[in-house]
C-alpha cells in the first residue's frame, strides 16, 4: 500500500503506522515520522488489531450533524408542493417560497423535492390528437414502417418552411482551449426558403427540393420530381400530414392521374409520426442552427450539400414503438384531461 503510487494518501498514512509499529518504534517517533496525532496513531493501531488490513481501508460511518426531518414534515412539504397554489406573483413554487411556506430550510426543500422526483420549475410539452380516426391512422402508418408492401416504395414527405438565411453582423471567434466559440446575438436576414423533402423509409435516402413558397403548386411539382426518379414498376406509398396543400383539389386530381401513388395521412397534431421530421431535426441541429449564410443562394447550397452528404451513407428508418401502446397512452391522456377538467 505504501509503495503503490495510486494508493489514497490516508491509506498510506495508516499503513505507515502499522509498519512503524511492527518495527517497534514508540508512539512519539511514529507521530514524528507520519505527522499524525497521538489519538490517530492509537486509533489505527487498534483498528488493525481488530480488523487487519481491511480495517485500514474502511472509514467508520459517522452520524450526520443535521438532524433528520420528521416524516410528517416531509409529507407536508410534498403535499404543499403538489396541492397548494403557488404565491399570487408566481406560476410555480420556488425553493425559497416553499421554505418560507413550510418553515424548513431551502437546502431541505431541495433535498425533499429531489428525493420525491418533484421539479416545479420544469414542465413537458404535449399535444393530444383529437382525430376521431386516430387509432386506425396510427396502425396504418406504423404498418407501412414495420411491414411495407412488396414491390413498393414508402416515402415520408413534408415541408420545412421559413428557413431563414441569417448572416451575423460581425464575424465570430473560433473555439479555443478553455474558450467557447463566439457568435453575435444580432443578425441580418437574407430571405427564406422552403425545403420539400421525401425520406425513403426502406433505404434512408432523401429527395430534396428548395422552393420559395409551399403552396399546392410547389407540392405538385415536387411530386412530379419524385415520379421521375422512382422506377415505373414500383408502387408508391406516401406518409404525410394534414397540411391544406396536401389535400388540395388539384393535388387530388394529380393523384387520380397517377394511380400507383397512395397517400396515408397521419392523425392531426401528430407530426412526430412522420419519419422525415427526424431528418429535419438533424438538418437543423447540425447545419442550420449555428450556420452563417451570406445569401439565400448560400443557404440553399448548404442544404443541398447536407442532403448529398446524407445520401452517401444512408440508414433505413426503423420504427420501434408499439402502436397499441401509443393508442393506449393517448386514451389515458384524454381520460386524465377529462378527469382534471
Amino acid at each position: 500500500m505504501v509503495a503503490d503510487r495510486n494508493s489514497p494518501q490516508k491509506h498510506v498514512w495508516r499503513a505507515q503506522v502499522v509498519l512503524l509499529t511492527g518495527d517497534r518504534l514508540g508512539t512519539a517517533e511514529i507521530m514524528r515520522r507520519t505527522g499524525l496525532s497521538k489519538p490517530s496513531v492509537w486509533r489505527w493501531q487498534e483498528r488493525y488489531v481488530e480488523a487487519g488490513v481491511d480495517g485500514l481501508l474502511r472509514d467508520k460511518t459517522r452520524p450526520s450533524r443535521i438532524p433528520k426531518l420528521a416524516d410528517a414534515k416531509v409529507a407536508e412539504v410534498v403535499r404543499l408542493t403538489l396541492d397548494e397554489d403557488p404565491p399570487a406573483d408566481a406560476t410555480h413554487w420556488t425553493v425559497r417560497a416553499m421554505a418560507g411556506k413550510s418553515g424548513v430550510s431551502t437546502a431541505m426543500v431541495h433535498r425533499i423535492w429531489q428525493e420525491n422526483g418533484l421539479a416545479p420549475h420544469r414542465f413537458r410539452q404535449f399535444k393530444l390528437s383529437n382525430d376521431p380516426a386516430f387509432a386506425s391512422k396510427v396502425e396504418d402508418v406504423v404498418g407501412l414502417y414495420v411491414d411495407p408492401p412488396q414491390h413498393a416504395v414508402v416515402l415520408s414527405i413534408d415541408e420545412k418552411s421559413q428557413i431563414q438565411a441569417l448572416d451575423r453582423i460581425q464575424p465570430g471567434l473560433p473555439m479555443m482551449r478553455g474558450r467557447l466559440a463566439t457568435m453575435t446575438h444580432d443578425y441580418e436576414r437574407h430571405g427564406t426558403t422552403t425545403l420539400f423533402a421525401a425520406l425513403n423509409v426502406l433505404d434512408g435516402t432523401v429527395i430534396g427540393q428548395n422552393r420559395q413558397r409551399h403552396r399546392h403548386q410547389e407540392f405538385s411539382q415536387f411530386l412530379n420530381a419524385i415520379e421521375r426518379q422512382i422506377p415505373p414498376e414500383k408502387t408508391i406509398h406516401v406518409v404525410l400530414d394534414n397540411y391544406a396543400a396536401h389535400k388540395h383539389a388539384k393535388v387530388k386530381a394529380w393523384l387520380a392521374r397517377h394511380p400507383r401513388w397512395t397517400f396515408h395521412f397521419t392523425p392531426t397534431s401528430c407530426s412526430w409520426l412522420n419519419a422525415v421530421e427526424g431528418f429535419f431535426a438533424k438538418l437543423t441541429r447540425r447545419r442550420l442552427k449555428h450556420g452563417v449564410f451570406h445569401s439565400l443562394v448560400d443557404l440553399r447550397r448548404a442544404i443541398n450539400t447536407f442532403i448529398e452528404t446524407h445520401n452517401q451513407t444512408p440508414k433505413p428508418f426503423v420504427w420501434k414503438a408499439d402502436p397499441k401502446a401509443i393508442i393506449v397512452a393517448a386514451k389515458r391522456g384524454h381520460q386524465v384531461l377529462e378527469t382534471n377538467h
